[in-house]
């Protein structure tokens, strides 16, 4: 099983509570554990709210998504000036700023996170997250199925 999604977004602060509902609840439904949806959740409202704030406000912004019964992969692009991602990579805010820890939380929270940023190309926030199931869910079953498939 995989599901493929594309949505174009515009850049508007209401965009980040439609896609964090429509990938949470497409996730709960699937069976994914609670816990593991939160952490979805919270790294993709992380790189979409980074969009929202750092890329050109007229653009769009893509978030694409990718399920199968093993993982979660999440890929927000946008277009913009790009910018040096490395300089983020173990950088935290000040301890009073309440700016400044997304790139840690995503990080925090998902097995992968990667960046590619191109002036004139825009940025691209890559997650990765491996899915624990419910027992006795949609996606387990599913792959209970495979495994028996492959096993006969």
């Amino acid at each position: 099983m995989r599901l493929d999604v594309a949505i174009c977004l515009p850049q508007e602060t209401e965009t980040v509570a439609l896609i964090r509902g429509a990938v949470t609840s497409t996730l709960s439904l699937f069976g994914v554990e609670d816990e593991c949806v939160e952490d979805i959740r919270l790294a993709l409202s992380e790189a979409c709210t980074n969009v929202i704030e750092h890329a050109h406000a007229d653009d769009e912004y893509e978030v694409r998504i990718e399920v199968d019964d093993t993982q979660c992969e999440i890929s927000v692009k946008n277009q913009g000036n790009g910018f040096d991602f490395a300089s983020l990579d173990g950088h935290m805010p000040e301890g009073e700023s309440a700016r400044g820890r997304g790139v840690a939380i995503m990080r925090a929270v998902m097995d992968q996170v990667r960046f590619s940023s191109e002036p004139r190309e825009g940025t691209i926030v890559h997650l990765v997250k491996q899915l624990s199931v419910r027992e006795g869910g949609p996606l387990d079953r599913l792959r209970r199925r495979q495994e028996a498939r492959t096993a006969g």
